[in-house]
């Protein structure tokens, strides 16, 4: 039996207008974020740059005492200018590679903490990044799950793809009644079908007249 790709199609806008529905709690800040990415794959980096650029220096001066060309005639010239333009040049290619590698170490760890396969998010990073560079990383940005959160009746942590608390059974995403979407707890009415989301008032009981004995 074939889907009906009007129907997949459906479900998949269904269940991303659910995860940024659900991701708006979230209050994400960029250095919390960075914090996420491994310290010692952030000193492997600045390693990798120190020994890129004392190997670059090297081979620049032994290229430039052996009368070679490097930049051309103005530069090799200049001894200074020459190891400054490289060291530009290796500055620019290691923070393109530093980039490259805390997206892969953020990614991987981000996941775990979403609940998500970590190991799959990171390869598919890994192997979209030779040829398109930051796309797998954007991809995992607008496809990963919401955070897990405290419930907020028993405190308990909930995943943001729980409807009910299974500690307290609190309805986590109410739904509207009318269209049965899901929707805010702030929300007065339904963004939907226009349904009132307040709950209707009961008239309060009114007291009877004394009566005389």
């Amino acid at each position: 039996m074939v889907e009906d790709p009007q129907s997949i199609k459906s479900s998949f806008s269904e269940k991303m207008r659910l995860i940024r529905f659900r991701r708006k709690r979230e209050n994400l800040r960029f250095w919390n974020e960075f914090k996420l990415v491994p310290r010692w794959l952030i000193w492997m980096v600045v390693v990798l740059f120190l020994v890129a650029q004392i190997i670059g220096q090297t081979v620049l001066h032994v290229q430039l005492a052996n009368h070679q060309e490097v930049f051309g005639p103005e530069l090799d010239n200049d001894p200074g200018a020459a190891g400054a333009a490289l060291f530009g040049i290796i500055t620019g290619a290691s923070l393109v590679f530093a980039i490259m590698v805390f997206m892969v170490g953020y990614v991987n760890k981000d996941a775990k903490r979403r609940g998500m396969h970590s190991a799959l998010w990171t390869f598919l990073v890994l192997v979209l990044m030779p040829g398109y560079l930051v796309l797998g990383f954007i991809i995992y940005l607008l496809m990963r799950e919401p955070l897990p959160y405290n419930c907020p009746q028993c405190g308990a942590t909930v995943d943001a793809r729980f409807n009910f608390c299974p500690n307290c059974k609190c309805n986590l995403h109410p739904a509207c009644p009318n269209c049965k979407r899901e929707v805010a707890e702030t929300d007065k009415f339904c963004a939907y079908c226009g349904t009132n989301l307040e709950p209707a008032k009961t008239p309060e009981p009114r007291e009877l007249p004394s009566v005389p004995s």
